[in-house]
């Protein structure tokens, strides 16, 4: 089982609780301030300022409170700061010519995750915030898919869709979540170097799920790239190739949450809530439990809820 400890703030505690307070748990810890069991993992926050996260998912969730820890003293770790400085974005560089990364759809229960990457020369950054480039997550899905689409004749871009056959087979044979993000974007990064044919970004920048030891850890024994590679949480902030990023790897995955819904003649819901359950319950009365495996990220607990609602029917 994969675990992670961060140690945060109190107010940063707090806003965890808030964050997860749909998945808080009435089992009771010793000295512990909350547990809470979002998918995959089990949050474990003490008084203490440790936060435990175990699970398929414990890197993932980890990662999303990375940027938040408390800086250690320098007895303790002296080394520790200058290897995480090296992966820190450098001064300046919004206004750089940047291969950005993104990915989509690692918490829907239905459809695939899709990653892509971006290469933004910076004398194209004016024309991308033209055409409404910015953090997908602050854009409704028609405004997705028009600049989506105005965006991949504009940029060199690479994208890559993990259908869910392949999500449940690498999943089922041990590989968790976190690994599968960082294949699939050193994979993407590595096709769209190629498509440059030689031109060199002045940096890589990875909208960040994992800290830069574990994802590289990831790709162990594989050509992993390393050189000008930068992570942050909300990179999308940072740096427009990765908000481009987001919205090519938003409107991939919509379009592939319509072919599903045509295949399964019904409208599949994004998302992993209880409306999920509900749509999952009747795609199995349709089709069958069979059909999970097509349809949706088999290992989430979504499976067992909508199997015990469609047994009642």
């Amino acid at each position: 089982m994969s675990h992670s400890v961060l140690k945060v703030p109190q107010s940063v505690i707090e806003r965890m609780k808030s964050h997860y307070r749909s998945d808080i748990t009435s089992l009771s810890v010793q000295g512990a301030v909350f547990q809470a069991k979002p998918q995959g993992c089990t949050i474990t926050a003490y008084k203490s300022g440790k936060v435990l996260f175990q699970g398929k998912n414990a890197e993932t969730e980890a990662g999303r409170w990375a940027a938040s820890t408390e800086a250690p003293t320098a007895a303790k770790s002296a080394a520790k700061p200058r290897t995480a400085s090296l992966y820190q974005p450098p001064e300046g560089i919004g206004s750089m010519s940047v291969i950005g990364s993104d990915e989509v759809g690692t918490g829907d229960f239905f459809g695939p995750m899709t990653v892509a990457c971006v290469y933004a020369d910076k004398t194209k950054l004016p024309l991308l915030q033209e055409l409404g480039v910015k953090d997908s997550k602050h854009l409704k899905d028609p405004q997705i898919v028009e600049i989506a689409r105005d965006l991949i004749k504009t940029v060199p871009y690479s994208l890559l869709v993990l259908k869910n056959e392949k999500y449940n087979e690498l999943q089922e044979k041990g590989m968790s979540q976190g690994k599968m993000k960082a294949l699939l974007h050193n994979q993407a990064i590595t096709n769209l170097l190629k498509k440059l044919d030689g031109t060199r970004p002045e940096a890589i920048l990875i909208d960040q799920f994992a800290e830069p030891a574990v994802y590289f850890k990831h790709l162990a024994g594989r050509n992993a790239i390393k050189e000008r590679t930068y992570f942050s949480t909300k990179a999308e902030g940072i740096h427009l190739s990765v908000a481009a990023a987001s919205i090519i790897a938003r409107y991939s995955f919509l379009m592939e949450m319509n072919k599903l819904s045509k295949e399964a003649g019904m409208t599949l819901p994004k998302g992993a809530g209880p409306f999920v359950d509900e749509a999952a319950a009747k795609l199995i009365r349709k089709h069958g439990e069979a059909a999970l495996g097509h349809f949706t990220k088999r290992h989430f607990a979504n499976t067992q809820k909508a199997m015990r609602l469609a047994s009642k029917s």
